[in-house]
């Protein structure tokens, strides 16, 4: 039983290192799309879709880094609260806090799904220069959204089990007003 919890503790970390990585990628992405963009300008040429292409990628940055932002304690928390009740009113307060945050998390990853089927079934597509089909760039936020999703269900569970999150401290430690 252990062994199988260690493997889906080491998948799911695999998960959310991933999806930070991909994350990455599409902040390069941003910056290889602003370089080739000036590069056509002061070549005289034309980059048809540029922006929105930088747009899709942002928007794909921000989903995909939730999960490994939450992970890492770059989320916003106000712990003054937490500071300053018992240990069992911490627990209460962030099981709470969890149990809002995955309810809301996964509300929004079955909008995002039924949004891109939509897209898709309309053969929907951007209003911008490049005429993309708009599921596919709103197909990283299902993915990112869903995988923030996880990653709250995870630490609402860890909370349920052990009492404690799993985020790690370094960003938290400095918020407590030390």
């Amino acid at each position: 039983m252990t062994e199988t919890i260690r493997g889906v503790r080491t998948l799911l970390d695999r998960l959310y290192l991933a999806s930070g990585v991909v994350a990455a990628l599409f902040l390069i992405a941003i910056l290889a799309l602003i370089v080739l963009q000036m590069i056509a300008r002061w070549s005289g040429e034309v980059f048809p879709g540029a922006p929105d292409y930088a747009g899709y990628c942002m928007a794909a940055a921000s989903f995909f880094a939730f999960a490994h932002a939450l992970n890492r304690g770059s989320h916003i928390r106000v712990s003054i609260l937490l500071n300053a009740v018992s240990e069992r009113g911490r627990r209460l307060l962030e099981t709470w806090c969890f149990l809002i945050g995955t309810s809301l998390a996964w509300y929004f990853s079955y909008y995002a799904c039924k949004a891109v089927y939509w897209s898709w079934k309309f053969k929907d597509i951007s209003q911008g220069q490049d005429a993309t089909p708009l599921w596919i760039p709103q197909m990283s936020m299902v993915i990112g959204s869903i995988i923030f999703a996880i990653a709250l269900t995870d630490h609402l569970v860890h909370v349920l089990v052990s009492g404690d999150h799993r985020i790690e401290s370094e960003i938290v430690e400095q918020s407590h007003g030390e």
